[in-house]
């Protein structure tokens, strides 16, 4: 079994991505306050697609 077989794993990118692209506007230096509240929120979605990913096969997650 691929790694991109699982639907587990694809949700699992999917959020990664999501949340990496969220934190990019935070991390600026003049980002304004709702880009600030909005690198919690990111970090949970890059934290759960993770997550995901890692325990997406049987064998124990490293």
């Amino acid at each position: 079994m691929g790694l991109f077989d699982s639907t587990r794993v694809l949700a699992g990118i999917a959020l990664i991505i999501v949340g990496s692209l969220l934190l990019l506007p935070g991390a600026l230096p003049d980002a304004s306050m709702i880009f600030t509240y909005a690198l919690v929120p990111a970090a949970a979605l890059v934290t759960l697609g993770t997550w995901l990913v890692g325990t997406s096969e049987e064998s124990p997650a490293v």
